[in-house]
């Protein structure tokens, strides 16, 4: 059975459906027009006719595949043997970068095209779009007649290649779930690649070592790890091993590092050169922030840029979303990933993007007309439009929780502003559930089961049936009702009465979220009762003497122990990037270092314009400086992000340039009240 690519999407996507599919649906989902759709399936009708199957049409309904329950499951077989002929152009140099990659000897021209079911030429003009892409990770391709295609370049460049394509063209549910369709031949070879058998024993080593480090990694993080140390594995049982480096730098074994190799040994049962030691242990030590970094570099720009896009829609729709923080906390978390990840020219996939457009039409136009005139680089795709229709749409539905008392966990990997669509979602249909939290993949298979109830997720896990029910983050009604019976048939037939030891533990958390409350208090007291406002009537012939005058009101004020290093250090960051804030009159300058005895919020107000050693735009003449100590608590780098974020409001920004200080004290425990509000 020969198929092409359009024909196989189409037979998947009614494969995985057991209601009517509407042609309209089907166009929307692989991207082609209605009228395509009706071509594809009139030819799809004789090709399905041998397998003793056929598409049942109802006007104004849909299509669904019909046939025997022995007849699907064959053909189901039969689809998944079946070689697609036709590729995309990017599928296609995918296919090809990944050949390249794992062949050690090179690969003739004609078994690429063979392969891919194309000409020669075709191949030929793919290799050209695809050799600078390959320079950029610092390889080679080489091309010789009589030759044929190769890769030259240092094993770990290899590596970081293959881990890039990983992070770009794979998601959660193609890294460790378990899908209803079969996976794409690039999907296939790209999970072999990457060493997608290993998973499961790389991730028992990770977390049989008990590593504080690895515990404070995101999810994003850990599941990099998990990537790059299981290509490790994939391509050292290949012989494919980095090469040795001259330097003979003696390596400081760790404890992690230690217990990591021992379990790895046992899944590759060879001698570990020592290259390989040295590359396991970068890729186990986090990579630290700036050591004089207070702020993410990033984060005024993402923030607003997130200001900007919730502004457009208050305008569109009426909708008070400025007064939503955990919206705000959301889109800032999703936007800056998801715009990095367009940046590097990734592909957003949003397997519920046709339900999404269909259930909330009005939002999506909504959004995607905000999104076009707040973000103009990267081009945002409608695959990541849906996403924040999530985003948006957990907004709306928060108005609207209700009180629950069924201990469940959520577990989303397409974002937080999804898994909050699914709670939200949850309270409304069922009121009796009790959401304890989100969590991430790898976290909810080591949670106790006495911790909680059920597992809700939207994606598969390796987990007891009993354990977990799958549901989409929409939560159709079908859904609910799915939901209600497994609570009833197999959650509530379980002992899920509370013992002793949950009545503790309830305890023990209460009294942990209250001493995590008093630190955020402590903190915001402290840093709002000692921000003052300072006149600096001088004027002043460069940066530096601008710095050091401000520095000295730090000094005296007991804030820093040394004026010139804290100097050094405020013109290094202003060297990388400006701290100008776009479209005002402020800067903000901010550091932390050891030099720096307590956190210190001061307003300078100067009588010229500001002296920057970059071009900005003339009128700068109030200056934040905020400075942090060197160790400084979570709780405090939180509440000075969360100030800084206050920049890009209006009303602060009027405040700062013409307000009194007292009045920007108020300003400032008015919004930092309803940031501890969101922390209980």
């Amino acid at each position: 059975m020969t198929l092409s690519h359009r024909h196989r999407q189409i037979l998947e996507l009614l494969l995985s459906r057991n209601v009517d599919v509407t042609a309209g649906e089907i166009a929307a989902e692989i991207n082609v027009s209605t009228r395509t759709v009706h071509r594809e399936l009139t030819e799809l009708e004789a090709i399905i006719s041998s397998s003793g199957l056929s598409l049942q049409k109802k006007s104004g309904k849909g299509i669904q595949l019909q046939g025997d329950l022995q007849d699907i499951e064959a053909f189901k077989r039969k689809l998944h043997d079946a070689a697609a002929i036709e590729h995309s152009s990017q599928d296609r140099k995918l296919f090809i970068l990944c050949t390249l990659l794992d062949e050690d000897e090179p690969v003739k021209l004609f078994a690429l095209a063979h392969s891919l079911r194309v000409t020669i030429p075709t191949i030929t003009n793919d290799l050209d779009e695809l050799e600078s892409w390959i320079q950029k990770s610092n390889l080679t391709l080489i091309r010789r007649r009589g030759y044929g295609v190769g890769l030259n370049g240092t094993e770990m460049n290899k590596r970081k290649l293959i881990a890039r394509l990983a992070r770009n063209y794979l998601d959660e549910s193609d890294l460790y779930g378990k899908s209803a369709r079969s996976p794409s031949p690039l999907v296939m070879k790209l999970l072999q690649l990457i060493g997608k058998s290993y998973f499961a024993d790389v991730e028992a080593a990770l977390w049989d070592a008990e590593d504080e480090g690895l515990n404070k990694l995101s999810e994003s993080e850990y599941t990099r790890l998990l990537i790059d140390i299981s290509i490790l594995i994939a391509r050292m049982k290949q012989g494919k091993v980095i090469e040795a480096n001259v330097e003979t730098e003696t390596i400081r074994r760790s404890d992690l590092l230690t217990h990591t190799i021992e379990q790895l040994s046992k899944i590759v049962p060879m001698e570990w050169p020592e290259a390989e030691i040295r590359y396991l242990a970068e890729l186990l030590q986090p990579e630290e922030p700036h050591p004089n970094q207070l702020l993410p570099f990033d984060e005024l720009s993402y923030m607003e840029i997130v200001w900007k896009l919730i502004r457009r829609m208050e305008e569109r729709s009426g909708v008070s979303y400025s007064e939503d923080r955990s919206l705000r906390d959301g889109l800032l978390s999703h936007l800056e990933s998801a715009l990095k990840r367009l940046q590097a020219g990734a592909t957003i996939r949003n397997p519920l993007l046709t339900q999404i457009k269909r259930d909330y039409e009005e939002l999506f136009e909504a959004i995607r007309l905000s999104v076009n005139e707040t973000i103009t680089e990267p081009a945002v795709p409608d695959e990541e439009i849906g996403f924040l229709v999530m985003h948006f749409g957990a907004s709306l539905e928060r108005q609207k929780q209700l009180r629950r008392n069924v201990r469940a966990i959520i577990v989303c990997t397409s974002g937080i502003g999804t898994s909050k669509m699914l709670a939200v979602r949850l309270t409304k249909e069922l009121p009796q559930i009790e959401i304890l939290g989100h969590v991430s993949w790898f976290e909810a298979v080591h949670i106790p089961e006495a911790e909680y109830d059920l597992i809700i997720s939207t994606v598969d896990l390796p987990l007891d049936d009993d354990q977990y029910i799958k549901l989409s983050p929409l939560l159709t009604k079908d859904e609910a009702e799915r939901l209600r019976l497994f609570i009833q048939n197999v959650t509530l037939q379980k002992d899920n009465g509370r013992d002793q030891g949950a009545v503790v533990r309830n305890l023990k958390h209460s009294t942990e979220s209250l001493h995590r409350i008093r630190l955020y208090v402590n903190e915001i007291v402290r840093i709002v009762d000692g921000f003052s406002v300072y006149p600096l009537d001088q004027s002043f012939h460069s940066l530096r003497e601008t710095l050091q005058v401000m520095c000295e009101y730090a000094r005296q004020s007991g804030y820093i122990e040394d004026v010139e290093s804290i100097v050094e250090l405020l013109l290094e960051r202003e060297r990388l990037s400006s701290q100008v804030i776009p479209d005002t009159e402020l800067a903000l300058f901010h550091i932390r270092s050891g030099r720096v005895l307590e956190p210190t919020l001061t307003l300078f107000q100067l009588k010229e314009d500001l002296l920057l050693d970059q071009p900005v735009s003339p009128g700068v003449r109030h200056v934040l400086l905020m400075l942090g100590s060197q160790e400084l608590p979570k709780e405090s780098l939180e509440v000075l992000s969360e100030i800084s974020s206050y920049l890009l409001l209006p009303e602060m920004i009027e405040l700062l340039r013409t307000g009194e200080q007292s009045e920007i004290k108020q300003f400032l425990s008015r919004e930092l009240t309803a940031f501890l509000e969101n922390k209980k």
